[in-house]
């Protein structure tokens, strides 16, 4: 059997965005070489964070959305700025709050006296990339507001269905170590969720390096566009034509189904989550440079898309690292295919 060419080897393939005209088209070496330079240019702001960085970049070209579950002060608002700055991308933050509706998120029609008519007024919601900060702190009512616009790009507000624009990226965060006045995201909305990750500390050496790099003025300041939002429709074109065998698809189905019979899980992974599994497995690959997803994709990509979607039994809760450690447990327990 032949061994799967490598993204350089590609030369000759094209990804084309919707769209797009022949002008406009990009090999898939040059997709990988440009989203390289985007994953340098965000590592040159979020320091000793490479792989988190590329968890999430993954994601984002897997058309997914990023649950931040993480403590204050780590960099989830710079991390979300540096990938708008990265990608000259129109950038919202929204501040959740009890007292937040629906319509302070999406959007409302206004009426005008002077014109005697509706007019539509968007919300934070119509951006490239939206920050929906400390998400767990609002109303179910409000979470499930972000429900449409993250599974469909879209909301609906008075009947009249409204398009997001395209990229359309969402980055929600919580500080899973404080619960007081919070709501718990359903497991409907964790779901929508394409991963699940944390920054965590920097580390010594990093946090000093980051200390000495912000004195004067912070990196991001000057931080320029890379790429273009045009380029991260086209690799998220590109992604999808990443090979995936029958065996490893296999691997993934058996972890899958692992989930759904472990003792201290109530409700395994959903075919949501299966399919998650695989297109982060091909944005993986990509991210280093392979034509074809191989079980180590499978093993990267299984804590960030499981662990978060589970929903132990009665009397088995488990924290964010202890979910994490039950899924390198079934991990570790599923036959890698050789």
């Amino acid at each position: 059997m032949q061994e799967p060419r490598r993204l350089s080897g590609y030369a000759g393939d094209t990804a084309p965005a919707a769209g797009a005209g022949e002008g406009n088209r990009h090999t898939l070496g040059e997709l990988a070489e440009a989203f390289s330079g985007l994953r340098a240019n965000i590592n040159r702001v979020i320091v000793g964070k490479d792989e988190v960085v590329r968890l999430v970049l993954a994601a984002m070209i897997s058309r997914g959305h990023v649950l931040l579950e993480d403590i204050p002060g780590v960099g989830k608002t710079t991390l979300a700025k540096s990938i708008a700055r990265s990608i000259d991308a129109s950038y919202s933050r929204i501040q959740f709050t009890p007292d937040l509706l629906p319509s302070d998120i999406t959007g409302s029609t206004v009426y005008s006296p002077r014109d005697e008519r509706f007019y539509w007024s968007e919300g934070p919601l119509f951006a490239n990339i939206v920050l929906a900060d400390e998400i767990n702190r609002t109303s179910p009512r409000t979470q499930a507001a972000l429900l449409e616009a993250m599974e469909e790009q879209q909301v609906t507000v008075d009947h009249e269905t409204h398009q997001l624009p395209s990229p359309f990226f969402v980055i929600a965060t919580q500080n899973p170590h404080e619960l007081h006045g919070t709501f718990p995201l359903p497991e409907g909305q964790s779901d929508r969720f394409l991963v699940s990750v944390s920054l965590g500390l920097p580390g010594r050496s990093n946090e000093i390096r980051m200390i000495r790099e912000q004195l004067a003025t912070h990196p991001l300041e000057g931080l320029k566009a890379v790429i273009d939002c045009h380029q991260i429709l086209q690799l998220q074109l590109a992604v999808r034509q990443v090979k995936l065998a029958d065996r490893v698809l296999a691997y993934i189905m058996n972890i899958i189904e692992a989930t759904r019979r472990h003792e201290e899980i109530g409700l395994g992974a959903s075919p949501r989550a299966s399919l998650a599994m695989a297109r982060l497995c091909q944005s993986l690959a990509f991210t280093d440079g392979r034509a074809y997803v191989t079980p180590d994709d499978v093993q990267a990509a299984a804590v960030p898309v499981l662990a978060h979607r589970l929903v132990f039994r009665q009397g088995t809760r488990k924290t964010v690292a202890g979910a994490a450690a039950v899924v390198e447990e079934i991990v570790s327990s599923c036959q890698v295919p050789v």
